[in-house]
């Protein structure tokens, strides 16, 4: 019973996972930045080419 205890206290599975875990919301956060900035630039790229059409077309 002892050694199915020290067993089980010295299983590193369920720390692996966590670190695992803790990776995959380091990249989500990473690319949810990068999207919002690129998504930033080309909302302002867009409202450029529309003021640009809408001085043209009059």
């Amino acid at each position: 019973m002892k050694n199915a205890i020290k067993n089980f206290w010295n299983e590193e599975d369920g720390a692996t996972a966590v670190e695992y875990g803790i990776m995959v919301a380091a990249i989500a956060a990473v690319i949810i930045t990068v999207v919002i900035s690129i998504g930033t630039k080309v909302d302002t790229a867009m409202g450029t080419v529309d003021g640009g059409l809408t001085t043209a077309a009059n």
